[in-house]
């Protein structure tokens, strides 16, 4: 039995707990959150499909002094920001415990943010420890599984990806991250804080292209509101005629002056179509595509879970998902 401690109780978390209290191998033995109204908690309390043999901590300390042994692996559902992650992981790295986290920015950060990459790399070396960014995506369907395809070519001129979903049916705070419901001033507003977009595109471009052994010259991306021709009602949202119903970005990633990768995003409330698509232009050239798209909440607690037998296999450092044995479904 894999012992998990969790850091982060949002409904990234739970939806984790829930997945795992299904598992025969893998055990959720202690949770982490700084929300005081969970401290000392049973999960049972706060959902009733949990275990009520396992509580919710304040500190990793007060976790680890309340079970019975060390946990294998800690798994970190709570921030997108690699440089507010940084101290989380410290926290379980001291005890020796590896971290496999859903943050985007950690999916692939050495090309965007080498030095906390380095700064990152050292402390899970220092204490001997294997770190992985993963997700559904970033961490799979525009980076990992492409790269997988990618496998089969002899040679590759261009790779276009293509994500769009539709969002009506993701959780509340995805729904606000890519702005849905908000009119176009609001949008911009959150658009030049950084609050507003699917965070990751530009390392999955990157991660792609390492894997492939392709050195880019530039990247870019562009971002644009998709803007309702009608009145939309949701259980959570109602969006007027002429506001944001979600987002676009398109990624760009060039070799030699040519466009060697393009990601296409799109999440969006009432998106008539989802797919997920990936495009190889190249000996041989085919396409591959996913009618319906991977929900992506099911999918990034799934991975996350199904990762803890690779990062328990894996080399100290940080790692992304081209650098551990390849994850499959863990009973």
């Amino acid at each position: 039995m894999i012992h998990v401690l969790q850091i982060g109780f949002g409904p990234l978390g739970i939806q984790t707990a829930k997945f795992i209290a299904q598992k025969k191998q893998v055990k959720t033995v202690a949770v982490i959150d700084i929300n005081t109204e969970l401290a000392n908690r049973s999960l049972q309390t706060i959902d009733n499909e949990l275990s009520n043999e396992a509580f919710v901590f304040d500190s990793v300390e007060a976790a680890l002094k309340n079970i019975e042994r060390k946990p294998d692996v800690a798994i970190i559902t709570t921030v997108s920001s690699l440089e507010k992650l940084i101290p989380q992981i410290n926290e379980v790295a001291k005890y020796g415990i590896p971290v496999i986290s859903t943050c985007e920015e950690l999916s692939y950060p050495w090309e965007l943010q080498p030095d906390l990459s380095a700064q990152l790399d050292a402390l899970c070396k220092e204490h001997g420890i294997a770190c992985l960014g993963t997700g559904v995506n970033p961490g799979f369907l525009m980076d990992y599984l492409p790269s997988v395809l990618s496998s089969v070519c002899q040679d590759i001129e261009y790779i276009n990806i293509e994500r769009i979903q539709d969002a009506t049916s993701r959780r509340v705070p995805f729904q606000q991250k890519i702005g849905a419901g908000l009119d176009l001033e609001a949008f911009k507003a959150r658009e030049l804080e950084g609050t507003l977009r699917h965070v990751g595109l530009q390392e999955s471009i990157y991660l792609l292209a390492n894997s492939m052994g392709v050195k880019l010259d530039r990247v870019t991306e562009d971002l644009q509101p998709v803007i309702s021709s009608r009145d939309i009602t949701t259980k959570d949202l109602q969006i007027k005629k002429g506001d944001a119903r979600g987002v676009e970005q398109i990624g760009y990633g060039y070799q030699n002056g040519s466009c060697k990768i393009k990601m296409h995003f799109k999440a969006a409330i009432g998106e008539k179509r989802s797919y997920d698509k990936i495009t190889i232009k190249g000996s041989p050239s085919f396409t591959s595509e996913i009618d319906g798209g991977v929900n992506g909440d099911i999918a990034t607690c799934a991975i996350a879970i199904n990762s803890v037998k690779s990062i328990l296999k894996a080399p100290s450092g940080l790692l992304t998902m081209a650098d551990i044995g390849v994850p499959g479904y863990v009973d």
